[in-house]
């Protein structure tokens, strides 16, 4: 397989055997989930030690289930609000947009708890909580998935993510474009 990427092939041959296998593994994996310059990732992963794969793995799931899966045909038939709605002539691509902002909204307040770690409104509880990467064996490996919040807007098309979060004006999603 010929790879127009030097700076990929540079940097590999730089790290001893052990490392260039981590390298390789993640890259295979992100090749297969469409991700096509995983350059900076990978690096990521595997000199900072940071889950990136895991990380994509997550918020691409959740983006294309909780906020993307409302754009599927019929999705709103499983509303009866939206099906009355578009009985009274709303537009069903603004009810879909609609629907899919607060799913981007809720993703991401979801997502910024899980990043806070505990309940900050809280006082006096000595409880909290942490997203960590699994290993295949389900086991964690002990690497933390943190900061997913500020990645959401990254999985989804930048002119989806800036309109669904700042109603196509511009906003802190322009410099995924």
């Amino acid at each position: 397989m010929s790879d127009p990427q030097p700076a990929w092939h540079e940097w590999l041959s730089s790290l001893d055997v052990p490392r260039k296998a981590a390298a390789e593994s993640p890259r295979a994996q992100f090749s297969a989930l469409g991700v096509t310059d995983p350059v900076d990732l990978i690096k990521s992963e595997v000199v900072e030690e940071l889950p990136q794969l895991a990380r994509f793995v997550l918020l691409r799931s959740l983006w294309r289930g909780a906020i993307d899966g409302w754009s599927d045909p019929g999705s709103l038939d499983q509303l009866p609000a939206a099906q009355r709605l578009l009985a009274a002539g709303a537009d069903k691509e603004d009810l879909v947009r609609l629907v899919r902002a607060v799913a981007h909204e809720a993703v991401f307040v979801t997502l910024d708890e899980l990043d806070a770690g505990g309940d900050v409104n809280v006082s006096g509880v000595e409880a909290g909580w942490v997203v960590m990467e699994s290993g295949e064996d389900g086991s964690p490996t002990g690497r933390v998935l943190s900061g997913l919040h500020e990645d959401l807007l990254a999985m989804g098309i930048p002119a989806v993510a800036r309109e669904l979060t700042f109603g196509g004006e511009v906003g802190p999603s322009d410099w995924l474009t």
